[in-house]
């Protein structure tokens, strides 16, 4: 089983899209794969048309009120399954921090669900405890980073803060995403970072087709299969399954 969180510090980078295509094109490929949305916003949950079964599930779900496999609903997807989020997502600090063990909460949940091949974590931006519930968990931490100064900024507060933090570095791959081909900073950006080998090669572009997810309520693959954006989603995964699955 592998687990990866799709995270930023910053919101608005692609983070979600980016989840439910990777974890689309992981389902095609044949593997058991699991989107587990931990964001409050419910975007994963909202692509998918997957609701919660009952109130405050996130809560409960964390409190440890009720069995994690009980929370796992099937997609409109063959091998994709999804545990949707609800507003009570946002308390998830506020439970963990009167845990023991608080940092492994989720690690601990995580462990339940072996019969899943990969699991996708759509994470909340920001830095906190449940993020190093997240970090503890996942296998790969997969960030989305817009090229811009900002954005990058942003990636390098992450980096120090898994030094500090003794998190395991080498868990941290980053792509761009986003990406105007006509702003020279973007691609100025991308050139520095591709000269020091910090994030994948393949990148998603700033595209129409992607923003339409959200009237489909649908991977891009199922409108747009044969898109330019598609064929970038799916040349990001083949080099993420090739690098570290």
């Amino acid at each position: 089983m592998a687990v990866v969180a799709l995270y930023n510090l910053k919101g608005g980078v692609g983070k979600t899209a980016a989840t439910i295509n990777l974890a689309y094109l992981s389902a095609a490929d044949g593997f058991k794969t699991l989107v587990w949305d931990l964001d409050p916003q419910g975007s994963s949950s909202f692509y998918l048309n997957v609701s919660p079964a009952y109130k405050n599930e996130s809560r409960k779900l964390l409190a440890g009120d009720t069995d994690i496999k009980e929370a796992v609903q099937d997609s409109n997807f063959e091998n994709l399954w999804v545990i949707p989020a609800d507003m009570s997502a946002r308390n998830a600090d506020i439970l963990l921090g009167d845990m023991k063990q608080s940092k492994k909460k989720l690690k601990n949940l995580v462990g339940q669900l072996k019969q899943f091949d990969h699991i996708f974590l759509d994470c909340p931006p920001g830095i906190s405890l449940l993020h190093d519930n997240v970090f503890n968990a996942a296998d790969w931490v997969l960030m989305p980073n817009i090229p811009t100064t900002l954005s990058i900024r942003s990636y390098e507060t992450v980096a120090e803060y898994f030094k500090d933090n003794e998190f395991d570095s080498d868990k941290l791959k980053c792509f761009f995403s986003m990406v105007d081909h006509r702003k020279n900073l973007h691609h100025e950006t991308m050139q520095q970072f591709y000269k020091d080998k910090l994030f994948f090669k393949n990148y998603i572009p700033y595209l129409s087709d992607v923003e339409k997810m959200g009237a489909h309520q649908q991977p891009l693959f199922e409108f747009a299969n044969s898109s330019y954006a598609a064929q970038c989603y799916r040349d990001l995964w083949n080099e993420f399954k090739k690098t570290c699955l």
